[in-house]
């Protein structure tokens, strides 16, 4: 099915193009409506009864894991990339002698805990850089993370897209070569799920990490961690009441159980069931679902052929190549990096907001954003520029 623009779900400002959704993304209406709902909730606690505290979670697992094609029984309630990321360095020993392998300038939440990891047991971090003035960056940075993958790699971890510039992985690759030695695989989706189609079953990872507050379109602090057979009975690092087999009898809480919920469910964070963002993640991914992932790609790409056409040539702008970034978020080159600084003050002041990320101007449009938004932001590079 085709999108049209979606701009009136949404209460952004008619006079502002806002083009950073990989920055947040903004709340529906209805997800907004769901929040204030939740808080009413809360004013008069006697609203909120035993069950939500496990019905409404439920809901949100098995929505998440239809969007991922994945089973609701592996996806756990986490609160941050980091979070999730930790289920899988609590779990995995490392060694001197191996390797963690990663791309260059990967989001941080996806590199601390590695970092430590490998400080403490003297393995080795292995970054693999962007390739400097390559003609294919996405297919050349690829051909070197499969590379730098040897037999004493242990992990092999990155984001699905680049988060600075939108450049894809090639995910199955690299998860055969993972599996090929033997190691962890584990995606960040947090820049694509939900705006780029993901199976959890094709790639097959370890673990999947995905924040909400993106692409997802959701509240802040609440997010997932969708674990495969290698994590799935590991060992939780935080031990709340609610991951305990039982803790749906709230009269015997106090008769303390070794064992966990079944699945994923013994990784939820503390506190999961919060009345206020577990009802407005659910609104948003179950506006998400109804769109399909493909159809906010395909309104996204058009979007990106809008602009194309109208930075022209002459004025050094250009995107990275369509092949090889996803549609919701890419990177413009400039003609001079130094300048990008001064050029996001001229863009905000015509209230058109991106980001910098690296060396590029960041873009990251969704189904609020009109072709009229991408001709503004071309017309304020190109001035810019002059």
């Amino acid at each position: 099915m085709s999108l049209d623009c979606q701009r009136d779900l949404f209460s952004l400002p008619t006079d502002e193009h806002y083009l950073n959704c990989a920055y947040m993304g903004p709340l529906m209406k209805s997800v907004e409506a769901a929040g204030v709902e939740g808080v009413r909730r809360k004013v008069v606690p006697r609203r909120i009864l035993p069950a939500d505290f496990f019905s409404e979670p439920e809901q949100l697992r098995e929505r998440f894991a239809q969007l991922v094609h994945a089973e609701a029984n592996r996806v756990a309630l986490v609160p941050a990339v980091s979070y999730g990321v930790a289920i899988a360095q609590h779990n995995l020993p490392l060694r001197p002698g191996q390797n963690v392998v990663l791309p260059g300038e990967e989001f941080p939440s996806n590199v601390y805990a590695w970092m430590e990891h490998c400080q403490r047991s003297g393995a080795e971090l292995r970054f693999v850089p962007r390739p400097a003035d390559a003609q294919s960056v996405g297919r050349t940075w690829n051909t070197r993370i499969l590379e730098a993958i040897d037999a004493n790699t242990a992990v092999v971890t990155l984001t699905a897209v680049h988060w600075t510039d939108g450049t894809r992985f090639d995910l199955d690759a690299i998860g055969r070569r993972a599996r090929e030695v033997g190691a962890l695989y584990v995606v960040d989706g947090t820049q694509s799920v939900g705006a780029l189609a993901f199976d959890f079953g094709a790639v097959q990872p370890d673990l999947l990490v995905c924040a909400g507050y993106k692409w997802l379109l959701g509240p802040y602090q609440l997010g997932f961690a969708v674990l495969g057979d290698r994590l799935l009975e590991g060992r939780p690092f935080e031990l709340n009441w609610l991951n305990r087999e039982g803790s749906e009898n709230f009269a015997a809480l106090v008769d303390y159980k070794p064992g966990y919920q079944p699945g994923a469910r013994r990784f939820d964070v503390g506190e999961r069931s919060n009345p206020v963002t577990v009802p407005m993640l659910l609104e948003s991914l179950r506006q998400i679902l109804d769109w399909g992932v493909d159809a906010i790609q395909d309104y996204c790409a058009g979007l990106g052929r809008v602009l194309e056409v109208a930075l022209g040539d002459g004025h050094g702008f250009a995107l990275n190549s369509a092949e090889e970034r996803g549609a919701h978020l890419f990177g413009v080159t400039v003609p001079n990096p130094a300048l990008i600084p001064a050029i996001l003050e001229q863009l905000a002041a015509r209230k058109i907001f991106v980001s910098q990320r690296g060396s590029a101007v960041r873009v990251s449009p969704h189904v609020y954003n009109t072709p009229e938004d991408m001709v503004a932001l071309a017309d304020a590079l190109k001035a810019a520029a002059r």
